[in-house]
């Protein structure tokens, strides 16, 4: 098979608070929504200067309980310059971290975990100087 990523996909509760999130927090763009007939709607996410949207986050328009996440899921990962800013940042945002900044190595990066609206773990790994 001669392939190549795509996107990840998981699905929503509630649509403005997760685009709010995304965008005002993790500074991604709303790159496009795409209805799924009268079922659900499809919302893409992408940096700037990113080829191809490479988050979609699916509301599907029936839906009022919360999704369970379930033991398969473990998290999607964004690489950012200052974990610390970035922190202080989402803090001013009103989202917190799992607990502070680690390293799993004595050489490895700075990571911390955050969780958006739904509950989805997001890790933030700070690039390497």
């Amino acid at each position: 098979m001669n392939g190549s990523y795509a996107h990840t996909c998981y699905r929503i509760l509630d649509p403005a608070a997760s685009i709010r999130f995304y965008t005002e927090c993790l500074g991604l763009e709303h790159v496009r929504e795409i209805p799924i007939r009268d079922e659900a709607t499809n919302h893409f996410f992408a940096y700037a200067g990113d080829p191809e949207p490479w988050l979609e986050l699916t509301y599907n328009h029936d839906r009022t309980e919360p999704y369970e996440i379930g033991t398969g899921y473990g998290h999607i990962a964004i690489r950012v310059s200052d974990l610390d800013g970035t922190l202080a940042a989402l803090a001013e945002k009103g989202v917190q971290p799992e607990k502070p900044p680690y390293t799993i190595s004595s050489a490895g990066s700075r990571i911390c975990f955050v969780r958006d609206p739904d509950g989805y773990r997001i890790e933030l790994i700070e690039k390497s100087a």
